[in-house]
């Protein structure tokens, strides 16, 4: 007795895109069938190592297509899982939510990339109607007492759902194709949809009576490198990951020792999401002996080449394996190991070879390879040739520099490698901590990802040269490089006296937010700077945390300052003249906020607002005792409060 069922919105709205697309390659709409017939055999294959109850257990794991030009009708037919009545109604009557939601926003944002975004949410069953005016699909599961079921739609609001007469298991799913879609039932369009799409399907497409299978049917990673073109690798990549924009670089691997595995592995062109990848989760495809035992396995790669896309095929799993214990295997270990091993060496080669081309990986996966340098200890030196940086040896933002690229250039009696973090490459060129190095002709190496604060953990040395920071106190470059000597200050320091008073009123004025504030032998240009007394990789932990969104306070770090400089003599003449209190205390404010803002550290630019309208009207002419500094004075906070709570705008306001 036949039943009537709603599809739920979604998918009505789903229907109606697809029934009226005005996309002319229909084609698209077998290659997805023939993917769903391909997913129920792998899923079949996978239940009948652990289950002997299998109707048809001997039947042939294949998928049969047969055309009817007269009837105007095409059937896609699979020895697969099957599917109950219940299996029915979740599958096809109500398809995934999340899925057709994102697909109908999809279509309404690019409706010409039909072609592109068919599958990729769940729905590329549906994309039978582009081709259909009706769709029958009957079924029964694998399951021996399970019963078949018939459902049909026309593309209407609903749908229906019969009891059905078949005896073997599987699927086949009937279209009665509109007029203007009768060419897909004739088989040699058939065939050449199939030879295009889904040459690659693991299992045989029999069209019409043929006894041979019209797709190659062994799988693209089995054969052989030297039979393959690269249009075969591009066409398998995008077939996997529907990113049509192509992979950057591709490694097939055949081997037979230690063990006996095939790999095609993919590094894709971009580091941002695609999301009309199919394959929303990291890990590659596992096959034991042929046998999918899983789409998304992550213990093959270590997390930081997670964006490795790719298959992995091994003779020497057992196919008994289950999913829980895969992991647990030493098969599993050495498979991991080698396929690292692998990827790596590729990489290093190409680092060392080809740098143009692995530069464009560099610059969308560095972030994930540094990650690995921190948290993978053991793949250090893998992943020490793999970096690269700009630095201040050209000050251009285009070039990149390995480690060794460093080390050939040091400077006379320079032991250390040098390195700045920042939150951008211009903000870093800029900082005040590079002076002494510009002037001594010393490089130093800019970290501006945001990940790059974690490096000095994973990273304190390189082949016997400590990694140090350029804001480090304890920096001495006295004996590193040689002054030019154009390049010579001649300008007088402070005295003795005048600069210990200026340190003194610093000290009181910022209170508990410094560490200490000292006289500087690095600053050459510019009047202060913030510096680190701790040396540990750790100190960045504000960073990392920020970072990570975690709580965080800032840094209380030393205040060095120019004795040189104009400003610092300007300001001690003002403070000795006692002219001017509320004025000198804006100036000691704003050249401490203005170091934390070369650093990256200020929790809130626009906070110093204020105070920089009131200097710059002192400086251009206002009467200074008319001016009102106490309503900006310090925007950040003691330490121990939150830097992003609302008190943090202004204490005195407060």
């Amino acid at each position: 007795m036949s039943e009537k069922l709603t599809f739920q919105a979604e998918t009505q709205q789903l229907l109606d895109i697809l029934i009226h697309s005005l996309y002319t390659e229909k084609e698209i709409f077998l290659r997805e069938l023939i993917s769903n017939a391909s997913d129920a055999l792998n899923r079949l294959q996978f239940a009948m190592l652990t289950n002997d109850a299998v109707l048809d257990a001997d039947a042939e794991l294949s998928i049969r297509i047969t055309v009817d030009e007269d009837a105007k009708t095409l059937t896609v037919s699979d020895t697969g899982i099957g599917m109950d009545r219940a299996e029915v109604i979740a599958g096809l009557g109500t398809i995934a939510k999340s899925g057709a939601k994102a697909f109908v926003e999809a279509m309404r944002e690019q409706p010409e990339s039909a072609s592109d975004i068919i599958g990729q949410f769940g729905v590329g069953f549906y994309s039978a109607f582009m081709a259909a005016r009706q769709v029958d699909v009957v079924s029964r599961s694998f399951r021996p007492d399970d019963e078949a079921v018939m459902w049909t739609a026309s593309g209407g609001t609903d749908y229906s759902l019969a009891p059905a007469d078949k005896a073997t298991r599987g699927t086949d799913v009937i279209i009665h194709l509109q007029d203007d879609a009768v060419e897909f039932a004739r088989e040699f369009r058939v065939k050449d949809i199939i030879r295009r799409h889904s040459d690659y399907v693991a299992f045989p497409i029999y069209v019409g009576d043929d006894e041979e299978a019209t797709n190659k049917q062994q799988a693209i990673w089995r054969r052989s490198p030297g039979e393959l073109e690269d249009e075969d690798y591009d066409s398998f990549y995008k077939m996997l990951t529907m990113d049509f924009g192509g992979a950057a670089h591709h490694l097939h691997i055949r081997a037979d020792v230690p063990m006996q595995f095939y790999a095609l592995l993919y590094i894709p062109g971009s580091n941002q999401p695609n999301m009309f990848n199919p394959r929303k989760d990291p890990g590659l495809k596992l096959y034991a002996r042929k046998v999918l035992i899983e789409e998304y396995n992550r213990e093959l790669l270590p997390e930081y080449l997670s964006f490795v896309q790719g298959v992995v095929d091994s003779e020497d799993l057992p196919l008994s394996v289950s999913r829980e214990s895969i992991q647990a295997t030493r098969v599993m270990a050495s498979l991991q190991k080698t396929i690292t091993r692998r990827i790596l060496s590729e990489l290093k080669r190409m680092a060392k070879n080809n740098r143009d081309q692995y530069l464009t990986i560099f610059q969308e996966f560095g972030a994930w390879l540094k990650q690995g340098l921190v948290v993978e200890s053991g793949d250090r030196e893998d992943l020490e040739p793999l970096l690269l940086f700009q630095t201040t040896h050209d000050d251009d933002p285009s070039q990149y520099h390995s480690l060794d690229d460093y080390v050939e250039r040091m400077a006379d009696n320079q032991s250390d490698i040098f390195y700045i973090i920042a939150d951008e490459y211009s903000s870093g060129a800029r900082s005040p901590h590079l002076d002494t190095f510009r002037q001594r002709g010393v490089e130093v190496l800019y970290f501006t990802h945001p990940v790059d604060a974690m490096l000095p953990m994973g990273l304190p040395d390189y082949k016997g040269h400590k990694l140090v920071g350029v804001d480090s106190a304890d920096l001495d470059l006295g004996n590193i490089g040689e002054v030019a000597e154009a390049d010579e200050v001649p300008r007088q320091s402070l005295a003795d006296e005048a600069f210990a008073e200026l340190k003194n009123r610093f000290a009181q004025t910022l209170g508990e937010r410094i560490s200490d504030v000292r006289e500087s032998s690095a600053l050459v240009g510019n009047p202060a700077r913030l510096v680190s007394d701790d040396e540990a990789g750790s100190r960045h932990m504000y960073r990392i945390n920020r970072l990570l969104d975690k709580e965080h306070e800032l840094p209380v770090k030393a205040l060095e300052l120019n004795a040189r400089h104009p400003l610092m003599h300007n300001l001690s003449g003002m403070i000795a003249a006692g002219s001017d209190d509320a004025l000198a205390e804006a100036v000691i404010e704003q050249v401490f906020e203005t170091a934390l803002l070369q650093d990256g550290l200020h929790p809130d630019p626009s906070s110093m607002a204020q105070r920089l309208t009131l200097l710059m009207q002192a400086a251009t002419g206002s009467e200074r005792g008319a001016l009102d500094f106490s309503s900006a004075g310090a925007s950040i906070p003691e330490p121990g409060r939150d830097p992003d709570s609302a008190n943090m705008i202004s204490l005195d306001d407060a």
